[in-house]
């Protein structure tokens, strides 16, 4: 049966429109890129690392160079044009990972970088940082420790 003049075809039945542009988001590997590159100069994140207010990270001679270079042709960086001075951001005191290996063997290319695991722990819990666990600075001293740390002892001081 069917096609026997009963049935009337609406128009989105005929007319095909342009499709739409499916975004492949990868949301694991956008947080492990924040964790390990600069969101000013997209190279690695190296020590001195700075945090301004929206909790990006960035390298501390990146955000310098940034603030210096004054010439008419730069173009503002959404990633840092809050930032207007140096004392926007607070220089971390981070944690490192003993079980993390990344910078310290040569990498030929015949090895397999594992991207979930962290430079940096919290040194209260010992959670890495690799996007997974929220993470929270204090200001006034740059010590940073997980949420869940923070939750659990309940102080407004440092813990160390």
């Amino acid at each position: 049966m069917g096609c026997d003049g009963g049935t009337i075809p609406k128009r989105h039945e005929l007319v095909k429109g342009p499709r739409k542009v499916e975004k492949v988001v990868d949301k694991n590997a956008e947080l492990v890129a924040r964790w390990h590159y600069c969101a000013l100069s997209q190279e690695k994140l190296c020590r001195p690392i700075v945090a301004c207010e929206l909790g990006r990270l960035y390298n501390k001679d990146a955000v310098i160079e940034f603030l210096l270079d004054k010439s008419a042709d730069k173009t503002p960086m959404e990633a840092a044009s809050h930032i207007k001075s140096i004392k926007n951001v607070t220089e971390l005191n981070l944690a490192d990972n003993p079980a993390w290996s990344g910078d310290k063997e040569s990498i030929k290319g015949d090895k397999y970088d594992d991207i979930q695991s962290a430079r940096f722990i919290c040194p209260v819990v010992g959670l890495e940082m690799n996007g997974r666990h929220r993470f929270c600075f204090l200001r006034n001293c740059g010590c940073v420790f997980s949420e869940r740390a923070l939750k659990e002892v309940k102080a407004e001081v440092c813990h160390k």
